[in-house]
């Protein structure tokens, strides 16, 4: 878990000129994510930090376990953007969470002039149902409900 919020560090780093970022690197070595599995770090702090099993979440994302776990591993990655969905949906992430979530995995943020990513975006708000729940309500506005992880591009 971090100690420094995400605005703390960034407030350190309004004041850090370029000749000084080995400073502060060393300094808050501890609250930077490395290339190193970062992703799979990150995910397994949030799981913690809501006190939920990560079978839990697959179960509730309608992924396989196996694909799950070896996605948060990193052992498989995905180029479904929806299957990153599925999971932090199914884990109560909320939105700021969800778009870490997605940056740290390399991929496209949610973005509010899209309007399935808006509509998708309310339902992380709110946590106003399941992940059918999100679907269904995607689908009466014409639009592609999230895919599951057997659905390939």
């Amino acid at each position: 878990m971090y100690k420094k919020s995400t605005e703390e560090l960034e407030s350190i780093l309004e004041n850090t000129h370029p000749e000084n970022i080995s400073d502060y690197m060393e300094a808050n070595q501890e609250e930077l994510l490395t290339d190193d599995r970062s992703f799979m770090k990150y995910m397994n702090e949030r799981f913690k930090e809501k006190n939920i099993l990560k079978q839990d979440v697959f179960l509730k994302a309608d992924i396989s376990l196996r694909y799950g776990y070896k996605l948060l591993s990193e052992e498989k990655r995905t180029q479904q953007r929806d299957v990153i969905l599925r999971i932090c949906y199914a884990a109560d992430f909320t939105l700021k969470e969800t778009q870490r979530a997605l940056e740290i995995y390399k991929m496209d943020k949610l973005y509010a002039r899209n309007q399935r990513d808006a509509l998708i975006m309310t339902f992380f708000n709110e946590h106003s149902g399941s992940i059918i729940d999100l679907n269904e309500a995607l689908s009466s506005h014409n639009m592609q409900p999230l895919r599951s992880s057997g659905v390939q591009d």
